[in-house]
């Protein structure tokens, strides 16, 4: 038997559609940190549990990316050390100095990672590393929640999660109060928002947030 050459075409074009579709389904979407919505804090001990000091960094910029069907995800997040606040200004001025995150020597932290543990498209984990104070060490973070939604303004899908994360800051080299007795550890919370980008989620993300 003997097919025509448009049969052929079309038998191919039915053949390869679903590989088409499955490698487009596939690919990773980008997102763009949102950082009027995105603040990283932490939690740190004053003089061995007298009272806990917390603050939180106001300037913070990155993109992750995500394959809900593969579960694959990356995070790339820099946060401006400078912007430290405490709610304190002399409090502010300390943390900036080099007893602590010395940011004329360090003037941003970052975090990349890779997103894992995925249940049901979404991630319960990333395993990646902090670069602060100069000193770059592993660090995993613990999703607590994660959700995606379509965006009611830009149209665009807005994903967010909040992440902890426990370590110490003497092994980066910030161990100011050690001396004192201050316990070392440090609890990091990061609250994130992203835009899925697409060219104009950048300048979106400038914008004062209205939600």
């Amino acid at each position: 038997m003997f097919l025509s050459s448009r049969t052929t075409r079309t038998l191919a074009s039915a053949l390869l559609f679903p590989l088409t579709a499955a490698t487009a389904h596939a690919a990773p979407a980008t997102y763009v940190i949102d950082p009027a919505h995105t603040y990283p804090s932490f939690e740190a001990d004053h003089f061995g549990g007298l009272s806990t000091w917390r603050g939180k960094f106001d300037r913070t910029a990155g993109k992750v990316t995500l394959d809900k069907a593969t579960g694959t995800g990356s995070v790339d997040i820099t946060v401006d050390a400078t912007s430290v606040d405490f709610g304190l200004d002399a409090m502010n001025e300390k943390a900036r100095s080099n007893e602590l995150f010395d940011v004329a020597k360090y003037p941003t932290a970052v975090y990349r990672g890779t997103l894992t543990g995925f249940t049901n498209g979404a991630p319960t984990r990333v395993e990646g590393s902090l670069t602060l104070h100069g000193v770059t060490r592993p660090l995993a973070l613990a999703i607590k929640s994660f959700k995606c939604v379509p965006h009611p303004l830009y149209k665009r899908e807005l994903c967010g999660a909040d992440a902890y994360a426990t370590f110490k800051r003497d092994e980066f080299g910030m161990a100011a109060g050690k001396d004192y007795g201050f316990n070392m550890d440090v609890v990091l919370r990061i609250q994130v928002e992203a835009l899925v980008d697409d060219g104009s989620a950048g300048k979106v993300a400038q914008l004062a947030p209205a939600h």
